[in-house]
């Protein structure tokens, strides 16, 4: 829901700073690797209960996942480098309740597998949709630059960071933070459906 609005207003930041990457020669699968292991150490971080840096490096990752895009548009766009970016941020997303869980497993274990339950629902219903409008050839006019359709909802990806930070910020109140946010990637799922069916019509 937010991710139009964000990518608006950090778009100059993120050319600029890829303008400078590229004068440094540095390819932008390379960034789409770093923001990778950054996420994973996050999760890391996360397990051993060091919040605060667990959500730096959550920042961290997010700033390459904006840069990466940014600098492929510098250079080429690739299949490739679209197919390893959406497939990387998943497993990024999914890391980090398990490791929420992970750090408490009595307390956290039910609430992380709903969220983690809730994100399969929101990135299935994403990702069908985009390979069943690539073979029909639709184009996506919300995101224009996004190397698949992008096919919004009220949790993209803004919300999901700000669920994590509330995590992060607030450890001790993580079942209510992902119960909430699963409740939210329901209504997510059910607005998918609804306009991949009529889409699809």
């Amino acid at each position: 829901m937010l991710d139009r609005l964000v990518i608006a207003w950090l778009r100059p930041s993120m050319e600029r700073g890829a303008r400078v990457l590229h004068a440094r020669s540095v390819q932008a699968d390379t960034v789409t690797w770093l923001g990778f292991a950054l996420g994973i150490a996050a999760a890391a971080a996360v397990v051993w209960q060091a919040y605060a840096a667990g959500l730096l490096l959550m920042l961290a990752n997010r700033l390459c996942d904006g840069l990466d895009g940014a600098l492929a548009r510098l250079t080429r766009s690739t299949d490739r480098g679209a197919f390893l970016d959406i497939a990387l941020d998943f497993l990024f997303y999914a890391s980090v309740p398990l490791a929420f869980a992970a750090a408490n497993p009595v307390e956290r274990a039910l609430p992380a597998a709903t969220l983690l339950a809730a994100f399969i629902g929101t990135g299935s219903s994403f990702l069908a949709f985009a390979v069943l409008a690539e073979r029909r050839g639709l184009k996506s006019g919300a995101y224009p630059r996004k190397g698949i359709f992008y096919l919004g909802g009220l949790t993209e990806a803004s919300e999901t960071m700000i669920c994590f930070a509330l995590m992060c910020a607030w450890p001790d109140h993580f079942s209510l933070w992902a119960y909430g946010f699963a409740v939210l990637c329901a209504v997510t799922i059910a607005t998918r459906l609804a306009a991949g069916w009529r889409a699809l019509a």
